[in-house]
């Protein structure tokens, strides 16, 4: 699979972030890509053909260090090595900004100095500020219940987990993991 981030259309300033290659019945073949404006963030879709040039450019992969969320959905980054700080969109996260957390290390895609894309781990150590209480006496099957993380956001969790319990979720699918213990093991 290409890395479709990394390339850039005849249009000057928009890059590829997604492409999906169509042939339809006796027409010629076409490609379907969705394009960001690397200035604004805007996306828009276009049709091209299939020997239409696309350039492929650098992508600069940093990491970060999150350290706060504005009203207006701007995400505060800083480097841990220059302690520069970087504000990116809360969008540039998708559905991964739920996870975002004070000292959480992030990656962020930049060219030119301008963010692409931000993401956390795979799996990231969260604490839930409420569970419902463990029942006694339950099934030999438990049943999962729903606890909330610090940041407000919920989720299942098997009925052993206590309120102020850290534990490490899966961020892909925003699954339990296993709880987490003194020594990150």
């Amino acid at each position: 699979m290409v890395d479709n981030t990394c390339f850039r259309s005849s249009l000057p300033g928009e890059l590829v972030i997604k492409v999906e290659h169509s042939h339809e019945g006796r027409g010629k073949a076409h490609i379907k890509v969705e394009l960001r404006d690397v200035d604004s963030g805007n996306k828009t879709s276009q049709r091209l053909s299939t020997d239409e040039a696309v350039e492929r450019v650098f992508v600069e992969t940093k990491s970060y260090i999150y350290m706060c969320t504005d009203r207006d959905g701007i995400v505060l980054l800083m480097d841990p090595d220059t302690y520069d700080q970087l504000e990116v969109p809360e969008d540039l996260f998708g559905k991964k900004a739920k996870y975002l957390q004070e000292e959480l290390k992030v990656k962020v895609e930049l060219f030119n100095g301008t963010p692409l894309s931000a993401s956390v781990s795979k799996h990231v150590t969260c604490i839930f500020k409420e569970a419902q209480p463990p029942v006694k006496g339950i099934a030999a099957t438990p049943k999962d219940k729903i606890a909330e993380m610090q940041n407000g956001f919920t989720m299942k969790v098997p009925p052993h987990i206590i309120a102020g319990e850290a534990v490490i979720i899966d961020t892909e699918d925003d699954s339990y993991v296993r709880s987490w213990t003194l020594g990150g093991a």
